[in-house]
C-alpha cells in the first residue's frame, strides 16, 4: 500500500491503520475515560452523597486523559498529513479524520528533502524531512525507507 500521494504541489501522507482489535480497545477506552466520571458523579447524587468539588476535579482530568486518548485513536485510524508547496513556503496541517490540528505556514526556499531512518532497524521504516536554512519539517507519518526513498526522488526533481 503506497501511503503518499502527491497532486498538484499538494503531499498527502496516510497513516498506516492500527490493527482493528487495538483500535476498538483504543475507542472503547477513550469514550470511557469521558463516561464513566459523569456516570459516577450521577450515581453519587442519586443516592445522596451530594456533588464534591472533587467530582469537577475528576471529571476535568479524566476528559483531558480521554481526548488524549481519543486523539491517538483517531490518529491511528484516519491521520494523515497534508503538505502544500508554495512558491517560497509550505503549508502544513495534521488531519485527524474528525478534527484537523492547526495549519502551520513556514517560509521555506530551496527546500532540500531527506529520509531519516525511525524505530527499529529492521522494521524499515522512515520520515520525510524537508528542511532549509531558514526552517525544518519532520513528518510524523511512518512509511516504508523505499516509499520514503521514492518520495525524495520525485520531490527533488519537482523542485527543479
Amino acid at each position: 500500500m503506497q501511503q503518499y500521494n502527491l497532486s498538484n504541489n499538494t503531499l498527502n501522507l496516510k497513516v498506516k491503520k492500527s490493527p482493528f482489535l487495538v483500535r476498538v480497545v483504543m475507542f472503547s477506552l477513550a469514550f470511557s475515560f469521558f463516561i464513566f466520571p459523569v456516570v459516577g458523579a450521577i450515581f453519587s447524587v442519586a443516592l445522596g452523597s451530594g456533588l464534591h468539588i472533587g467530582f469537577f476535579i475528576g471529571i476535568g482530568i479524566f476528559s483531558l486523559i480521554g481526548f488524549y486518548t481519543l486523539r491517538v485513536s483517531l490518529w491511528n485510524t484516519y491521520g494523515e498529513e497534508n503538505i502544500q508547496f508554495l512558491e517560497n513556503k509550505i503549508i502544513y496541517e495534521a488531519n485527524y479524520g474528525w478534527f484537523k490540528d492547526g495549519m502551520k505556514e513556514i517560509s521555506i526556499s530551496n527546500p532540500k528533502f531527506y529520509a531519516l531512518a525511525e524505530g527499529y532497524e529492521e522494521d524499515k521504516k522512515g520520515t520525510l524531512v524537508i528542511t532549509s536554512d531558514e526552517a525544518e519539517i519532520e513528518t510524523v507519518v511512518k512509511m516504508p525507507m523505499t516509499q520514503v526513498g521514492e518520495l525524495v526522488l520525485i520531490l527533488e526533481t519537482l523542485k527543479k
